[in-house]
């Protein structure tokens, strides 16, 4: 049995937006397993149990399937499928009532390798928001919906950034900045063409920007007020023909009142998008974006400095955890490793080999095929598996440090996987060397 705490018993140490990233990485890595495993047949169980619902009335339901199960003609489904409703019965006698978010349970036989090497596994979990309704599915392989749902970002900003000769759309989600359309006006420059009078000239300008408005005004209704979850609005710009858009009756006038701010800024396209995005902090702080943009170029700064306080390197920052030193954990997303512990049955000898997850299959069975470098019997067994990033974790959790799981969708992102070794830290104080 397995149980997932999302919800993390951090102290005041951790920030919101840290115990926000740890719980919603944790509940993607479980659900991204869980969606790789597969059953015989419909042996796999998946319950949700929302709050308030009373454990005997989620225990006499269960009993109602055991005795429905009894039904099924295969005689192997049939006993994995009661089986796995034995095992969940069983472990909710640990309840009297359900926590606050609800919980989610996921059971059934997983095939090991040949037929009849199925195991019986358990998986729970209190999800970082409450489940509903109440949902019993019993499948080929596990109902991950409702997670997938919590996992998706629920909150999108729009980025319009423009001059009197184009205009750009972007929409920003958690960690995601997308360049939707891009637009021209056609407007003339300020200077007269000849043979033109000066008021003529500025007439047809005036009218041309009128249009050129109306337009940039059609495509932010269109794009913004069709976005799910939308947000907010942030106008930017060269000049002052984002201020004379943003005043004028150019937007749907819903669309109008969730501008967020007007900024100003050097570029426009999608340079001047990213230019926008970097200067809003304090308007788009709750944006997972630009948060990890922050943190990661906090990073950077130290890492330039002579003294700098920055460490990089799974082992060094593991060092400096120990030792108290870091007040902010990076880790990518994108590691996978664990610590495996080997100890021979036999004489008690033991070490720890760090080791890819993509690798992990491979050293399991060379280490069977082993003999103990100690006294040479072949009896090398793996006792434990440690996650490296839940072992990082907790090392912050001693020590006070926040923790922050770092995605590849900004290239401070990229850059912490590619250069950093996947694991960086911003330290309290500088450390002798």
């Amino acid at each position: 049995r397995r149980f997932i705490s999302l919800n993390l018993p951090f102290g005041g140490s951790m920030s919101a937006s840290g115990v926000r990233s740890v719980s919603k990485f944790r509940l993607k890595r479980l659900v991204e397993s869980l969606a790789e495993k597969r059953g015989r047949g419909t042996e796999l169980i998946s319950l949700y149990v929302p709050p308030g619902k009373q454990v005997s009335d989620v225990t006499n339901y269960l009993w109602e399937e055991y005795s429905t199960a009894a039904n099924i003609k295969s005689a192997t489904t049939r006993k994995h499928v009661q089986d796995a409703l034995k095992r969940l019965l069983q472990y909710l006698k640990l309840f009297r009532k359900f926590p606050e978010n609800g919980l989610v349970l996921f059971c059934g036989a997983i095939p090991r390798d040949v037929p009849g090497s199925e195991k019986i596994e358990l998986y729970s979990m209190i999800p970082p928001e409450p489940v509903m309704p109440f949902i019993y599915r019993c499948d080929s392989s596990f109902y991950l919906e409702p997670l997938w749902e919590i996992l998706a970002e629920k909150e999108t900003y729009g980025i319009m950034v423009m001059d009197a000769s184009e205009a750009t759309y972007a929409l920003l989600t958690g960690r995601r900045l997308d360049v939707v359309e891009e637009i021209t006006s056609g407007v003339p420059g300020k200077h007269r063409a000849g043979g033109q009078s000066a008021r003529r000239f500025q007439r047809y300008r005036e009218f041309e920007l009128n249009e050129y408005y109306k337009r940039v005004g059609q495509y932010a209704n269109n794009i913004f007020m069709t976005t799910p979850n939308f947000k907010g609005l942030i106008v930017g710009g060269p000049g002052p023909t984002k201020h004379e858009f943003v005043e004028g009756d150019f937007m749907n006038y819903q669309l109008k009142e969730k501008v967020l701010a007007v900024v100003d800024c050097s570029y426009t396209g999608e340079q001047g998008v990213k230019e926008v995005v970097s200067k809003v902090p304090e308007v788009l702080r709750h944006v997972r974006y630009v948060e990890e943009r922050m943190l990661m170029q906090e990073f950077l700064k130290q890492v330039g400095r002579e003294a700098g306080l920055a460490a990089y390197g799974e082992e060094e920052v593991r060092r400096l955890l120990e030792q108290g030193v870091v007040d902010t954990l990076l880790i990518s997303e994108t590691l996978a490793a664990y610590r495996p512990v080997v100890r021979c049955q036999s004489c008690g000898y033991s070490y720890i080999k760090r080791i890819d997850a993509g690798e992990l299959l491979k050293f399991e069975k060379e280490v069977v095929s082993a003999s103990c470098p100690k006294c040479s019997a072949r009896s090398l067994s793996i006792t434990e598996r440690r996650d490296v990033v839940d072992e990082l974790i907790e090392l912050a959790e001693q020590s006070g440090a926040d923790v922050q799981i770092i995605s590849t969708e900004t290239e401070e992102g990229v850059s912490l996987r590619d250069s950093f070794g996947k694991v960086a830290a911003i330290l309290r104080y500088a450390i002798q060397k």
